[in-house]
C-alpha cells in the first residue's frame, strides 16, 4: 500500500480553491532549488494534517480519519476532502515550513557550501605520486620519520585537500595526524624514510601549498609512533579557539631565525635581573613545559593553547611595553598566539622562533633550551641533551618520562618513575589512583573518554602571574 506522503503529492494536483492561487504563483516566482525546497514543505504539511485527523481507535485493522464531522476510510477520500477543503491552512503551514527552511540555510551558509564543495567531482589522482617503481616492503619496513609541519595559505575547498591527504598517507601508509582548514595545513605523520620522502615531495609540488623541504621538521620514528591515520576538515589548524578571520595568521610577530633567537636568548641570561624590558615566553601548555624549557622563560600554567588568549587578557600587564620573545614546538602556536598578542597592542615588540624548538633543537642541541621536547604521538618525547628538569609526581626523584594515567576513563598524563610505578603508583593523583582499583574489577570494553580529575579541578583555567 502507499504511503500517506507519496499519496498526498498526487491530490495536491487536484482542482484548489482560489485562497491558494497566489501560493501557487509565488512558487513559479521561485529559482529551481526554492521550488523543490517549497514542493518537499507542501509535501511535508499536507501528510502532517492528514495524519493530525487519524482517530485513535481501529477496526478490523483498518484506519479511518475524522474531519469536518466526517468519518473517511480511505486514503483516497480524506486526501480528496484536505485537497479540496482545506487548502488555505495547508497553504499557511507550508509557507511557514519553507520560510524556516531559508533561514535555517541562511544560519549555516559555511557547512552548506562546504557540503556542496564536498560533492564536486575532483581528481586528486593527479596529485598522488606513482610509487610503481616501489615495493610495498619500502613503504612499510625500514628505518623511519616522523614530520611536523604547517603552512599558512587560503585553501578554497578543504574537503577537496582533505580527501587528497588521506588518500595520499594511505597510498604511502603514513599514520598521524593532519588538520586542514581555509587557512592552511598543519600535521605530523610517520612512516619509512621512503614513504615521508615521498611525502615532502608531494606537498612540496602541489600547487595549493608549494612548500620548501625546510618546511618540515623531521625525528626519529614511523608509523609506530600513532595509532591511526586521522584526517580531517577543521575550523582551525591549531585551536586557538579564536576566529581566524577576526585574528589571522597574517598580524603574527616577526620571525628569528634559530642563530638570530639564540642571541636574544643569550643577551636576555647574560643580563639577568637588569634586562626587565624583555620576556622569553613559551606558548605551550604546562605538561609540555615542564619536562623541557628556555632558560629564564615565562611559562603559563594552562593546560590547552586555547586557554591562551584569555591568560593574556589576564596577564596584559606582563607585556605592556615590553619586547616579548615567543616560542613553541615547531612554530605554529606561536603565529596566532603572537597576532592575537600584538592584536591588544601593549608591546613594543613581538618576536617568534622561526620553526620552534624543533628547529632551534638541531643548529643548538645543547643551547639553551633544556630537558625533553614533548610531541604529540606516541613517544611522548625527544631529547637533544641530558638534563631533567622535572621530577617523579610521588617520590620527587628527577624524571621527565611520561606515562598515560593508569585510571581506565582518565587521560591525563602522570611523571612517575619506574620505582613508584613498581610500587603501584601508576595514576596521576591519588583520587585516580582509587578510581583505578575500584573500576579495574569491574571494567567494560568500551569508548575511553577524558574525565576531569584532581590533578585539573585544583588547577586555576587561567592563572594569574605575578608581574616581572
Amino acid at each position: 500500500m502507499a504511503s500517506e506522503e507519496s499519496l498526498c503529492s498526487e491530490f495536491m494536483d487536484w482542482e484548489l480553491d482560489g485562497s491558494s492561487s497566489n501560493g501557487l504563483k509565488q512558487e513559479k516566482q521561485l529559482s529551481v532549488s526554492q521550488r523543490k525546497c517549497y514542493s518537499f514543505c507542501r509535501r511535508k504539511s499536507f501528510a502532517a494534517f492528514v495524519a493530525s485527523k487519524k482517530e485513535g481507535s481501529q477496526e478490523e485493522g483498518r484506519t479511518s480519519w475524522c474531519c469536518c464531522g466526517q468519518t473517511f476510510k480511505e486514503h483516497s477520500a480524506v486526501h480528496k476532502h484536505v485537497a479540496r477543503t482545506h487548502a488555505a491552512e495547508i497553504q499557511q503551514l507550508t509557507q511557514s515550513a519553507f520560510e524556516h527552511l531559508l533561514r535555517q540555510l541562511e544560519e549555516e551558509p559555511e557547512s552548506q557550501q562546504e557540503n556542496d564543495r564536498e560533492t564536486e567531482p575532483v581528481d586528486i589522482s593527479v596529485w598522488i605520486p606513482n610509487t610503481s617503481h616501489i615495493s610495498e616492503e619500502q613503504l612499510e619496513k625500514g628505518p623511519g620519520k616522523v614530520l611536523l609541519y604547517y603552512h599558512y595559505c587560503e585553501v578554497d575547498k578543504p574537503h577537496v585537500i582533505c580527501a587528497w591527504q588521506k588518500a595520499l598517507c594511505e597510498r604511502l601508509h603514513l599514520t598521524g595526524k593532519v588538520r586542514v582548514a581555509t587557512e592552511g595545513i598543519n600535521g605530523t605523520v610517520g612512516g619509512t624514510k621512503v614513504a615521508t620522502d615521498m611525502y615532502i615531495d608531494a606537498m612540496c609540488s602541489h600547487p595549493v601549498f608549494k612548500m620548501e623541504k625546510e618546511d618540515f621538521k623531521t625525528s626519529d620514528g614511523g608509523a609506530e609512533c600513532f595509532t591511526e591515520l586521522r584526517v580531517g576538515v577543521y575550523k582551525e589548524i591549531v585551536p586557538m579557539g579564536v576566529d581566524p578571520e577576526v585574528i589571522s595568521y597574517q598580524l603574527a610577530g616577526i620571525h628569528l631565525e634559530p642563530e638570530e633567537f639564540h642571541k636574544e636568548v643569550e643577551a636576555l641570561i647574560t643580563k639577568g635581573d637588569l634586562c626587565g624590558d624583555t620576556v622569553l615566553l613559551d606558548c605551550r601548555n604546562f605538561y609540555e613545559s615542564k619536562i623541557g624549557q628556555f632558560t629564564q622563560c615565562l611559562a603559563p600554567n594552562i593546560r590547552k593553547f586555547s586557554y591562551f588568549p584569555d591568560y593574556v587578557d589576564q596577564n596584559l600587564e606582563l607585556f605592556r611595553d615590553k619586547k616579548v620573545l615567543m616560542y613553541c614546538t615547531g612554530g605554529i602556536r606561536c603565529e596566532r598566539g603572537s597576532a592575537y598578542l600584538r592584536s591588544k597592542d601593549v608591546c613594543k615588540e613581538v618576536y617568534q622562533l622561526k620553526g620552534g624548538i624543533h628547529k632551534y633543537l638541531e643548529h643548538y642541541p645543547e643551547g639553551f633550551y633544556r630537558g625533553k621536547l614533548f610531541v604529540f604521538d606516541e613517544r611522548y618525547t625527544i631529547s637533544s641533551n641530558d638534563d631533567i628538569i622535572s621530577d617523579c609526581r610521588y617520590c620527587g626523584c628527577p624524571w621527565d618520562r611520561y606515562e598515560l594515567c593508569s585510571t581506565q576513563y582518565c587521560c591525563q598524563l602522570v611523571l612517575s618513575c619506574s620505582s613508584c610505578r613498581q610500587d603501584g603508583h601508576t595514576a596521576c593523583c591519588p583520587t585516580c589512583q582509587t578510581k583505578g582499583q575500584t573500576k579495574r574489577k569491574a571494567s567494560s570494553v568500551g569508548t575511553q573518554h577524558k574525565e576531569e580529575c584532581e590533578c585539573t579541578d585544583g588547577r586555576p583555567r587561567i592563572p594569574q602571574d605575578a608581574q616581572q
